[in-house]
């Protein structure tokens, strides 16, 4: 990313307009596409492009363009990709569908939480996968 604008960062921006569950997970040991993933929830079309959008107007602001972006005509699932950082922003029961964090679920997930003005980042470290014998 050639700003100083971090992942934790645009997660943070998801909170503008009252994303639900926002998780960042850290893919960078498991792709070569992305370094991070941003997944949280809305509970209309209106509300989830309206996060998408406050994600990028303010990332935008701090020097952060998209270099690509898509879903935001029917809204129950917007990607906006930052090459480094892509944001997924989903209505729940579509983001239950996917379910995103399982499918990916030996990244590393931060689990970020809105308190007043600032974000609480809980770590939660990929399941040990068993294999039988």
């Amino acid at each position: 990313m050639a700003t100083k604008i971090t992942a934790k960062k645009i997660a943070k921006l998801c909170f503008l307009k009252k994303a639900n569950d926002v998780v960042l997970l850290d893919v960078r040991k498991l792709s070569d596409v992305t370094d991070f993933f941003i997944i949280c929830s809305g509970d209309s079309d209106t509300q989830v492009r309206a996060i998408a959008n406050a994600v990028m107007e303010n990332a935008k602001n701090e020097g952060l363009r998209p270099w690509h972006y898509e879903g935001m005509e029917v809204a129950d699932w917007v990607i906006v990709d930052f090459i480094d950082v892509v944001v997924h922003v989903f209505k729940k029961s579509v983001r239950t569908y996917y379910n995103l964090e399982k499918l990916w679920g030996d990244a590393k997930i931060e689990h970020i939480e809105e308190k007043g003005t600032k974000a609480k980042t809980t770590v939660v470290k990929p399941k040990k996968k068993t294999t039988a014998k």
